[in-house]
């Protein structure tokens, strides 16, 4: 393949992304803050070590470019706890399909857990979810954690769960609602 092509090739896919993203902006400048809600299944992809996890985030409607920034904290039946923020894009299909891949770093203290080599672990996840009327969501998340190579040993762990996203304002709760 010639540079051209690859050149011509790499622009059709950046325009298509662009093409399928932008549309959405207006929907993403319209969602309000989301306090999410998850429970799923701690190192799945491993025989040893399982957990239950639970976690909390608070997505915030602040708009830096397309991203939104997020923080949360992970908790695990073996008591494992991580402190997280980071930043997470929304794409819309549609009004009501949502898929969003985010990115975070944190801090994580084993508990009984996992020992993942270092206090640091960076957090890559992605989330397929539906999109109700009243804007809150229902979806299935995976995400992978690790320390990247900064500590000794780097286990890692993969976790899938779902979530339910309640949106702050119209109504809910009402100390929130920015309608009023």
């Amino acid at each position: 393949m010639s540079i051209v092509s690859r050149v011509a090739t790499i622009g059709a896919a950046v325009i298509l992304v662009l093409a399928t993203v932008a549309p959405a902006a207006a929907q993403r400048a319209n969602e309000p803050p989301l306090i999410t809600l998850g429970a799923g299944a701690w190192n799945v992809l491993r025989a040893d070590d399982k957990a239950l996890e639970f976690r909390a985030e608070y997505r915030t409607d602040l708009q830096l470019w397309w991203f939104r920034p997020f923080v949360g904290v992970t908790a695990t039946s073996d008591t494992s706890v991580y402190g997280f923020g980071g930043l997470l894009l929304d794409i819309f299909f549609g009004p009501r399909i949502v898929l969003t891949p985010s990115l975070a770093v944190g801090l994580y203290g084993e508990g009984d857990g996992i020992d993942l080599g270092h206090v640091i672990e960076f957090r890559d996840s992605i989330e397929l979810a539906w999109r109700f009327d009243d804007r809150s969501r229902l979806g299935f998340v995976f995400y992978h954690m690790s320390n990247a190579g900064i500590g000794s040993r780097n286990p890692g762990v993969e976790v899938f769960s779902i979530n339910y996203s309640i949106p702050l304002g119209a109504g809910f709760p009402p100390a929130f609602d920015r309608t009023r």
